[in-house]
């Protein structure tokens, strides 16, 4: 959500913003700060990462998991077994922490979190694959 030139940009913050108003935490792993550290500096540069970066890291409403050994062979599994589907190594790593952490729901316009069997915020979701994870109420 850095990019306000993003298509997707106004509808992803408003529905970020929603979640954590009501009181709700994101969740988000290594593999997608490096995507997101990475695709940041290409599209906007260095100074928008670190900005980024420093606005993420000290907030107390993310939560970072790490993908390890097991995690990294679980997504290995996900991501040989689903031929027919274009999802990245980093898709599956996220498909695990969500099914690991009974995640349902997932702020992306990545319409492969939709093909794994997640619901999509927002819901008309197509194009950019920055993401983050939200927790269902329980």
């Amino acid at each position: 959500m850095a990019d306000a030139s993003d298509p997707a940009h106004e509808a992803s913050r408003r529905a970020r913003d929603s979640h954590l108003r009501d009181g709700g935490h994101l969740v988000s792993t290594d593999y997608v700060i490096d995507e997101t550290l990475t695709l940041i500096r290409i599209r906007l540069g260095l100074r928008a990462a670190e900005q980024w970066w420093a606005q993420v890291d000290a907030s107390s409403r993310v939560r970072w998991e790490r993908i390890g050994a097991p995690r990294t062979r679980k997504a290995r599994e996900w991501f040989f077994e689903w031929r027919d589907k274009g999802f990245s190594f980093t898709d599956c790593t996220s498909f695990v922490v969500m099914k690991e952490l009974g995640l349902t729901r997932a702020l992306t316009t990545d319409h492969h979190f939709s093909q794994a069997g997640f619901e999509t915020v927002p819901r008309d979701s197509k194009g950019s694959r920055r993401r983050r994870f939200q927790k269902d109420a329980e």
